[in-house]
């Protein structure tokens, strides 16, 4: 379908729109060797969802908070790049017109953040799940050379999610799920969640951590603040809780991975580390904050050369996979020119960041992940 006129899609885009350039202007192995690579960010839109939520008080009231958190100029600039998001998001021969100019061989497919709707009841939230999860076992079946997806979960009822979760692995084939950084002010280690960690870790799915928005209400308000800052900021506060609250800990076969590079951990996770030390109300884990988060794998997405060799210097060199964000404006898109301006890699590195951490990253338990591309 052309979702450019559709008005049940248009309120979705708030949290960045494409720059066709951005994504067409790739020019993959333009300053070094093309190498396989697997994109872990990225995303698709079941518009059938969105009808299922059209007119909603609910819906309603969260796009006029979302409105009302990004601020006027940013709302009206989204909008007026409606028709090329809708393309990308919902037609796959384009997608697949990107990621051969983008030099990606395999995308994995996320749900559109705008998409969880976690303040939807039982009955409905079911629904929306199967909906968008079948939508995306869908896609990746038309081209399971190039595809491979990751659903949803309506975390706002835990016992649902963990029925969603093992139907989206078992019957769908999905190789994990994505889901926000917190749920309706509840953090992602709430006691609540306790079993779905268990369970998917369990099963050796991937857990996709993207923020949606920030909680920060409208002090960001401008100059796109709400996505520039607060979306990493979102991040580095799941994270945190994460690796605080003992879930990384209680958890070691926990396959998570964060979007933007992780938020801002990577920068300063000293600090943490030195509130662990001092306080004794942060000091809950047998090791420090940094320890369980080198588990957490990061996408490349910190579009500066020295920002990844940071962050790869403090997770690890097989802790960081590419990560687009398709086909968003805050994406990066030369992501071979990205990773060839990293100094003191290995070819055996490069071609781990390209695509051999994220196809370990992918594995089940006892199904290993490897596409080829026809």
């Amino acid at each position: 379908m052309d979702s450019a006129s559709d008005p049940l899609v248009a309120p979705l885009f708030t949290c960045g729109l494409p720059i066709p350039d951005a994504v067409t202007g790739a020019r993959p192995g333009a300053r070094g060797t093309r190498r396989r690579t697997v994109d872990m960010h990225c995303h698709a839109l079941c518009p059938a969802v969105e009808a299922l939520v059209a007119g909603h008080p609910r819906r309603r009231d969260e796009q006029e908070a979302m409105d009302a958190a990004q601020g006027a100029a940013s709302v009206a600039h989204n909008r007026t790049m409606l028709a090329e998001a809708g393309r990308r998001l919902t037609r796959l021969d384009q997608r697949l017109a990107d990621m051969d100019a983008m030099g990606v061989d395999v995308q994995v497919l996320s749900p559109a953040p705008n998409q969880y709707h976690y303040w939807a009841e039982d009955d409905l939230a079911e629904r929306l799940v199967r909906l968008q999860n079948e939508h995306i076992a869908a896609l990746c079946a038309q081209r399971p050379d190039r595809l491979a997806g990751l659903g949803t979960l309506a975390l706002q009822n835990p016992r649902l999610a963990l029925v969603q979760l093992d139907e989206a692995v078992g019957r769908l084939g999905l190789r994990g799920v994505e889901v926000s950084t917190q749920v309706g002010g509840r953090p992602l280690s709430d006691p609540t969640f306790e079993p779905l960690w268990a369970r998917a870790a369990e099963l050796g799915c991937v857990v996709l951590i993207h923020p949606l928005g920030t909680q920060m209400g409208t002090r960001l308000a401008s100059n796109y603040l709400w996505n520039a800052v607060g979306q990493p900021l979102e991040t580095a506060i799941a994270l945190s809780q994460l690796a605080l609250d003992g879930v990384l800990a209680r958890h070691p076969g926990l396959k998570l991975c964060a979007c933007h590079g992780g938020g801002y951990l990577g920068a300063y996770w000293g600090r943490t580390d030195h509130a662990w030390r001092v306080r004794p109300e942060a000091r809950r884990t047998p090791e420090p904050p940094s320890h369980y988060l080198r588990r957490v794998v990061h996408d490349c997405l910190v579009y500066e050369p020295r920002q990844l060799a940071a962050l790869i210097e403090h997770v690890g060199v097989r802790q960081v996979v590419v990560g687009t964000d398709y086909p968003f404006d805050m994406g990066h898109y030369d992501v071979h020119g990205l990773i060839d301006a990293v100094p003191g890699l290995s070819d055996d590195d490069r071609l781990a960041l390209h695509a051999g951490n994220a196809e370990r990253l992918l594995s089940l338990a006892g199904r290993p992940f490897r596409m080829e591309t026809q």
